[in-house]
């Protein structure tokens, strides 16, 4: 059983994608599975502040990013993700982190950091 994984998933919008990807490669990333989704937070999809206004949800198209890494790692791979999506405004995103129990590779057999 592997020990010390985590997983980091980040949702934002499409426009940092590419400084993301060059910063995450920086990083010693070797991995991310990338997928295209709808969603919305607290200002259910407006671009505005004022949340009360807003009633209906507006899901925006973004992109989630999922790293798995080791658990060492997750602090500055966090750092370097907040600095890099970071404009000040609404939509720079989320990041969520949790552990992983293992993570295994199917051709090789691999598990926990070796799987990576």
């Amino acid at each position: 059983m592997a020990s010390g994984l985590s997983k980091i998933e980040i949702i934002t919008n499409f426009t940092k994608f590419a400084e993301l990807q060059s910063e995450l490669g920086h990083l010693g990333v070797r991995g991310m599975t990338v997928s295209q989704v709808l969603g919305c937070g607290i200002q259910k999809g407006s671009a505005e502040y004022a949340i009360e206004e807003n009633e209906e949800i507006v899901l925006l198209p973004k992109q989630m990013i999922t790293l798995v890494v080791e658990t060492e790692k997750v602090h500055d791979i966090v750092e370097a993700v907040k600095q890099t999506l970071y404009t000040g405004h609404i939509g720079d995103g989320k990041i969520f982190v949790s552990s992983l129990d293992n993570v295994i590779k199917v051709r090789t057999g691999d598990e926990g950091v070796d799987a990576l």
